[in-house]
């Protein structure tokens, strides 16, 4: 499960100024849900996901994956996430398949279960036809497929994704929500930022909307979007909540 309490992430500007990016959040996914973390840009939810990922060090509050601290066990909730960045790329040079090996094998898995894990991600995430060709000659969609492979390598329990179908076509965003519906449904914790709302809306247990680096409403899909008519209506209404405040 990922556990998120009063997380603040503040930066001193140029100015001498704080900015702060991220200012009290706090939200839970449980183990078979798909919670959709929702933001304009600029909002902080970036900023939530690479602290949970331990790429960020939170100012203060705390943030588990798998009850492990992400500022005192680092290494323990990394081993129990799977993270997807909005920007991170893949080395051109490797294939799909060196990748999935180089980052299994990071992750302690040797031999026949190295390989089977290898083999089920490149049939699962349809890069049969592509897997031994550098990656810097796969199109966009082909290197997104591996980023989310080389996350779900070591089989994780909880997985973080910020925009993961941002670089894929209709079908591909189809085939990629499909398969993160049947990890939910093996009971995995899914978190996951997307301004693609309507991909979202139906295949999300419950959403929380950042705005200005805290949370401004949170709920599950019937009470969070019934009352709205639709996700993107519930999605403007709090944005627009927030800015009356």
């Amino acid at each position: 499960m990922i556990e998120v309490e009063d997380l603040v992430k503040h930066y001193r500007a140029s100015s001498g100024g704080i900015v702060r990016a991220v200012d009290g959040v706090s939200f839970t996914v449980n183990p078979g849900e798909m919670v959709g973390l929702l933001g304009a840009n600029g909002a902080g939810k970036t900023t939530t996901l690479r602290m949970l990922a331990t790429l960020l060090s939170p100012t203060s509050g705390t943030a588990r994956v798998g009850g492990c601290d992400v500022a005192t066990d680092p290494v323990g909730a990394r081993r129990r996430l799977g993270y997807v960045s909005a920007t991170t790329g893949v080395p051109d040079r490797l294939s799909a398949r060196e990748i999935l090996h180089s980052f299994g094998a990071l992750h302690g898995l040797r031999g026949d279960a190295l390989e089977a894990r290898v083999d089920r991600l490149i049939d699962v995430l349809d890069l049969g036809t592509c897997a031994d060709r550098p990656a810097g000659r796969l199109s966009s969609g082909q290197r997104q497929r591996v980023s989310v492979g080389r996350a779900l390598v070591h089989d994780p329990p909880s997985l973080v994704l910020d925009e993961p179908t941002n670089a894929l076509d209709v079908l591909g965003a189809r085939d990629l929500l499909a398969f993160l519906t049947d990890l939910r449904s093996s009971g995995r914790a899914i978190l996951l930022s997307s301004h693609r709302l309507h991909e979202i809306e139906n295949r999300c247990n419950r959403f929380v909307v950042i705005h200005g680096g805290r949370v401004v409403a949170k709920g599950t899909r019937e009470a969070f979007v019934g009352e709205a008519g639709g996700l993107e209506e519930a999605f403007f209404a709090a944005i627009a909540g927030a800015r009356a405040e």
